[in-house]
């Protein structure tokens, strides 16, 4: 029987992505105690904040919860919120991990019951939501959320609106002088799955995002498609709220490209291709052009793309957009693209545009007893590493898909298991 190291049978997890959240799981299932540490005061990443994902289209919330009940029935995962690792020593077996745990201001007395939040009048941008409608200063992460425990903003922190807050919660759960926290843990193993973030399309300057009202990102287009989104499920004009009949979705923007990403992320063309169903189902009237470099849906996507390149209402046109221009009367956007089919220069107005934006990895900034952990050129963690026991998981490695995560996510924490145990 496998014997842990020093007697050390516990493990922390970094990131509570569908990636962390499944490693966890795996590894507290088989015995192990588990440490899950995560930044955001929720679990579940980016997969949180979809509206859809693959295979089945189906909404987050179905595998979330399914995982969420393994949690809460697990007594050996404990789950800390806005943590981060600070500092990593020791080696396989008897690592020494430091983690701050900065404030939440509400304590576990809370019971979501949002008097909190009636008492407060601050607004902040709401970070669920990519900040595309605002929040007050006291809210709940999400109606999902897990844990459900409402989180007090620091801007109001040290004001009279704080103890106005304070005064509503008759759970005494509202605590504005509550501190950061320093942990210290003794783990076997460490596996880092923290994820990815988008790529920043302000970078891009031709295609005018941050100034073009009516230019969105993927990720923001998955938010406005959500019923629990800043719409409410319906896709609008970010400019003013109209109607959207046309849009254009840019496939790698930013990818494939040296002077940003030099990597394609895989998934983005499947993203998009669901996108124009979100806005087809909405309004059966809608239209979609779709430009891209080359679409990508292999193996059991294929069918999915091959019925959407069927249908009418959608037009994919092989070419790589140049600058989009914004009328400042309408807001209609402007594309310029050069058709590889016809070598005709195409331009033409859409209601909305959406970037097709990369997968940025977030690496692991830290050191463990002075050796780096081990990044490709790309920042994409090593599969081998120089220190034994830490090991990547999911989209830090490489950009895949929820199905994919998962599947990473098991064999990570068997090898994480494997780390700490010796015959």
């Amino acid at each position: 029987m496998a014997q842990a190291l020093n007697g050390n049978r516990s493990i922390l997890v970094v990131g509570s992505g569908i990636s962390g959240l499944s490693a966890a799981l795996e590894a507290a299932e088989t015995g192990f105690q588990v440490h899950l540490i995560e930044k955001e005061p929720y679990l579940g990443g980016r997969v949180a904040r979809m509206n859809k994902y693959f295979p089945k289209l189906c909404p987050p919330n179905c595998g979330l919860e399914i995982n969420f009940r393994r949690l809460k029935s697990n007594p050996l995962v404990q789950v800390h919120t806005m943590a981060e690792v600070e500092k990593v020593e020791g080696e396989a077996g008897k690592f020494e991990v430091g983690i701050k745990i900065s404030p939440r201001y509400v304590n576990e007395k809370c019971t979501a019951c949002g008097l909190c939040e009636a008492a407060s009048t601050t607004e902040v941008p709401d970070p669920f939501n990519y900040g595309l409608k605002r929040v007050k200063a006291a809210h709940l992460p999400h109606e999902f959320a897990f844990p459900l425990r409402y989180v007090l903003a620091p801007e109001v922190i040290g004001t009279a609106e704080a103890q106005q807050i304070k005064a509503a919660c008759p759970y005494d759960a509202i605590d504005p002088h509550m501190e950061a926290q320093q942990l210290n843990l003794q783990v076997a193993a460490i596996i880092w799955a923290t994820g990815w973030r988008p790529y920043e399309a302000e970078k891009i300057a031709y295609y005018g995002f941050g100034k073009s009202r009516n230019v969105i990102t993927n990720v923001m287009m998955e938010r406005f498609a959500a019923s629990n989104g800043p719409t409410a499920g319906k896709i609008t004009r970010p400019s003013d709220g109209g109607e959207v009949k046309r849009v254009a979705f840019i496939q790698c923007a930013g990818s494939r490209d040296e002077n940003h990403l030099p990597y394609c992320s895989g998934v983005c063309c499947l993203a998009s291709l669901k996108q124009a169903t979100y806005l087809l189902e909405q309004d059966p009237d809608a239209r979609v052009t779709i430009f891209y470099i080359d679409i990508r849906a292999l193996g059991r996507y294929e069918d999915f793309y091959t019925k959407l390149q069927a249908d009418e209402r959608v037009t994919l046109i092989k070419g790589k957009a140049g600058e989009l221009c914004e009328d400042p009367q309408t807001g209609l956007v402007t594309v310029q693209v050069e058709d590889q089919a016809t070598g005709k220069i195409l331009n033409d107005q859409f209601d909305l545009v959406v970037l097709a934006t990369g997968m940025v990895p977030n690496s692991p900034t830290i050191e463990v007893s002075g050796t780096t952990v081990g990044l490709d050129d790309s920042g994409f963690m090593l599969t081998s590493q120089a220190v034994s026991g830490v090991i990547g998981a999911g989209c830090v490695k490489q950009p895949v898909d929820v199905a994919s995560c998962v599947q990473d996510a098991t064999a990570a924490a068997l090898k994480a298991i494997q780390s700490a145990c010796r015959r």
